[in-house]
């Protein structure tokens, strides 16, 4: 009995054994794998917080992501204190340099070698903390370091004269794309914010208060095309603004420190070439979506897709158009919106090849939007006068027929806004005197516009429910502009007679009661289409411009007009309204029984 009690006791401890060592091992692996395992990408948010856990061997430091939501205190405390330092330590830098030189403690060419091997041994040193899994802190010390590679090879170009321009460039270069190839290889968009930037101010460093346009648009370019090409790579939508951003800064700041009509073609080259390069790149990332079956897009793609069209055409029209302004080319300037209509047209047509599915925004929506404002543009840089009317109102009819072949709402949207624009431009712009009455330029104006209005009520009228309130519209402005135009040619007639009291009270006299008649026959045969055509429509518009008739009647010639044209301007008010109310009495439409 006691020999199986012992080897009992040794089977127990036998497998006690074993399962610690069982637990031991897989104990060990997950920790392992949280030490070794890569994070796939990174974004400008936060990074999750690196916790120290408990490691399987004392040598070996294990990091494990910590995903609960990290508090105020913990994201003042790893995050606002962590740029602060890296902007402090670089403003140490700057003072360090000062100091040195100011007390000649070291030569100049030592300085510079200093500050580079403390910059390169930052960027060497950060990749220990990365490898640990501390992200956020590695990559603000890649962003020292850089910072300190930077302003060591500044100060051995502009302050200490110790490489020429060419040489410093170069080297600034390599530091940005050993930059940008960290950002590839590590998939970290922060990194390739930090080439960006680096590339970016590399031209303020080297300025030297002289005009190098050719060689400043042709490195501008070169970092522009590689930032599109780490797009194609990965898909870092804020990366593409960041470097148009940079490079609106530099074509802005150039055109007014340094242009001259003698660089003409130079600028309109880089014009051109930038804005082909940012007009094609947003059209790159969404194939790029498309190709990687992505099959949505984030919100950081939307705000590109929409704002870097919008600012990228904004800003190389404006371009255009300033370099056209100079003394002999005025003749171009009226043409050049067709052109960036024409594109964005084709572009609008590839971008319809393939759809992307799943996002609020769709880029040829950005650019249908944009070549509509192009064409609108053009009209008023082409046309004067009345004629800019009469433009948009063709516009506009132009852009309701396409638009009612099918249910697409961003265009239906332009339609409405080109007709709106339409209907204020030709209430507003009145050149011309009016005369003779009615076969004048003003007069035809509102003919086309009242044409234009009539057949927007019925091609919308026709179309689905969604073109219901375009309808309605477009009819209260044939109603309103038939109202001014002819108003507009009653006022242009009393103002050529000539009375026989020559009296201008008397004019205004008449002028006044042929207003009151007008606006109740107007009314009147509205109403009488109304009943005719059955539209309840049409017969509220002629009950409003009646009640307009009796305000003006007891408020306007009550008190303006003489004792006679008063009582044939109250007998006709009070005539016409109780025909009408006889009418609305007997129910000759049956509207009590429809009600």
């Amino acid at each position: 009995m006691s020999d199986n009690t012992e080897d009992l006791q040794k089977q127990i401890a036998d497998l006690t054994a074993r399962v610690w060592r069982l637990e031991q091992a897989l104990g060990e692996r997950p920790a392992s794998q949280a030490t070794a395992s890569p994070i796939a990408t990174d974004s400008l948010r936060p990074l999750p917080i690196a916790t120290t856990a408990t490691p399987a061997h004392p040598d070996v430091p294990v990091v494990v992501e910590d995903r609960k939501p990290r508090s105020l205190e913990n994201r003042i405390g790893s995050q606002l204190f962590n740029r602060i330092g890296i902007i402090a330590l670089l403003i140490g830098m700057a003072w360090f340099l000062k100091f040195a030189i100011d007390n000649h403690w070291i030569g100049p060419l030592s300085r510079v070698l200093i500050g580079l091997a403390s910059g390169i041994g930052v960027i060497v040193w950060s990749e220990r903390f990365r490898i640990r899994g501390y992200w956020a802190f590695s990559y603000s010390m890649k962003a020292l370091g850089t910072g300190i590679l930077y302003l060591s090879l500044w100060a051995a170009y502009a302050l200490f004269h110790l490489v020429p321009a060419s040489v410093a460039l170069v080297a600034m270069i390599l530091v940005t794309a050993s930059n940008a190839l960290l950002c590839w290889m590590q998939n970290s968009e922060v990194l390739a914010f930090y080439a960006a930037i680096g590339g970016l101010i590399t031209p303020l460093l080297l300025a030297n208060g002289q005009n190098h346009a050719l060689e400043l648009f042709s490195y501008l370019l070169l970092l522009d095309l590689a930032a599109v090409t780490l797009i194609a790579l990965r898909p870092w939508a804020r990366l593409l603004l960041a470097a148009f951003v940079g490079t609106s800064f530099y074509a802005i700041g150039w055109y007014w420190s340094f242009y001259s009509d003698a660089q003409f073609a130079l600028a309109a080259f880089f014009v051109i070439a930038f804005f082909l390069l940012f007009a094609i790149a947003p059209q790159l990332l969404r194939s790029l979506r498309l190709a990687t079956q992505v099959g949505h897009l984030s919100v950081q793609d939307n705000v590109v897709l929409v704002a870097l069209p919008l600012m990228n055409a904004a800003l190389g029209f404006f371009e255009l158009y300033a370099l056209l302004s100079e003394p002999g080319r005025h003749y171009a300037r009226p043409w050049i919106a067709l052109p960036f209509a024409g594109f964005y047209v084709l572009m609008l047509r590839i971008s319809r090849l393939r759809q992307l599915s799943g996002g609020p925004v769709a880029l040829p929506a950005v650019y249908l939007a944009i070549s509509v404002i192009f064409f609108t543009a053009a009209i008023p840089l082409e046309l004067h006068g009345t004629y800019i009317a009469i433009g948009w109102l063709l516009e506009g009819a132009i852009l309701l027929w396409l638009a009612s072949q099918g249910e697409q709402k961003e265009l239906r949207l332009l339609t409405v806004a080109v007709l709106a624009l339409a209907f204020v431009a030709v209430n507003v712009i009145h050149l011309g005197s009016g005369h003779p009455v009615v076969f004048n330029e003003r007069f035809a104006t509102y003919l086309v516009a009242i044409a234009t209005f009539v057949f927007a009520t019925w091609r919308a009228a026709q179309a689905s429910s969604a073109w219901r309130p375009v309808a309605i519209g477009s009819g209260i402005a044939v109603t309103v502009l038939t109202m001014v135009a002819v108003c507009l040619e009653i006022h242009s007639y009393w103002a050529t007679q000539t009375l026989a009291s020559g009296s201008l009270a008397d004019r205004q006299i008449y002028e006044q009661f042929t207003y009151s008649a007008w606006a109740m026959l107007f009314g009147t045969a509205l109403l009488i289409v109304g009943f005719w055509k059955k539209s309840s429509f049409l017969r509220w518009q002629s009950l409003a411009l009646l009640t307009l008739s009796i305000a003006k009647v007891f408020l306007v010639d009550t008190r303006q007009l003489s004792q006679g044209y008063r009582i044939l301007s109250f007998l006709g008010l009070g005539i016409l309204l109780l025909a009408v109310s006889f009418v609305y009495q007997r129910d000759w439409l049956g509207l009590r029984s429809k009600s």
